[in-house]
């Protein structure tokens, strides 16, 4: 069993290595995404750029030169409310997997290690 477990340990190892290189290498690019044809998203997407160019056609001057900058700035906002999402979700999984290795967190029951012991004790007693 023992070799079963080192051979698991050595195989995650080198997936998060080669995630870390892929990440480095620039081949993880979380903000590029394919948008998946006949989606909700990809809809949406089609009517928003189906208003903007009928809007964009009407509109002349200081008119179309504030829509220009208002569909800017709502751009700008996406953009940096989704890098503040990302930061926001990658650090709130970094704390679930830091608290999920701490043994002494003040849980109600005590894990199993291998030999039918609890944290190096014996076990006979059960509550129920």
């Amino acid at each position: 069993m023992f070799s079963v477990v080192l051979c698991v340990v050595a195989k995650e190892a080198t997936h998060m290595r080669d995630t870390l290189e892929d990440l480095y290498f620039g081949k993880i690019t979380p903000n590029e995404q394919d948008i998946t044809p006949g989606s909700i998203l990809a809809d949406a997407m089609d009517r928003a750029e189906q208003c903007e160019e009928k809007l964009t056609a009407r509109l002349e001057g200081e008119e179309k030169t504030l829509l220009l900058r208002l569909l800017n700035a709502e751009n700008e906002i996406c953009s940096t409310m989704a890098l503040e999402n990302f930061i926001l979700g990658f650090r709130l999984g970094m704390r679930i997997a830091i608290e999920s290795l701490d043994e002494d967190d003040g849980s109600l029951t005590m894990a199993y290690e291998e030999g039918g012991s609890c944290n190096g004790k014996e076990t006979g007693q059960r509550r129920g």
